[in-house]
């Protein structure tokens, strides 16, 4: 299954749930991935593309295939860091 995500990655869970409240009060996500991922993604505002699920670690793959599209995920622990994720398609 094809997905198509942006994400934001930080090292402390602390980090990606204030990333997530100013998701909440309206602020953009791709601005955000710019100035908070510490993914290379960062530098495309976190869009990963549009690749198979599986390719993803388990517990990321899990949340983005579950979220619907256009929404947001809570906040992903992973051995990579903490992730907040959007579902373009």
């Amino acid at each position: 299954m094809k997905i198509h995500v942006r994400h934001i990655l930080t090292e402390q869970k602390y980090e990606a749930e204030d990333v997530l409240r100013k998701l909440q009060q309206g602020e953009a996500f791709e601005e955000l991935a710019r100035k908070f991922s510490k993914c290379p993604s960062s530098a495309r505002g976190g869009d990963l593309g549009e690749v198979e699920a599986k390719r993803f670690v388990a517990p990321f793959a899990e949340a983005a295939v579950a979220l619907p599209v256009g929404e947001v995920s809570p906040v992903v622990g992973t051995q990579f860091g903490y992730h907040v994720i959007k579902r373009l398609s």
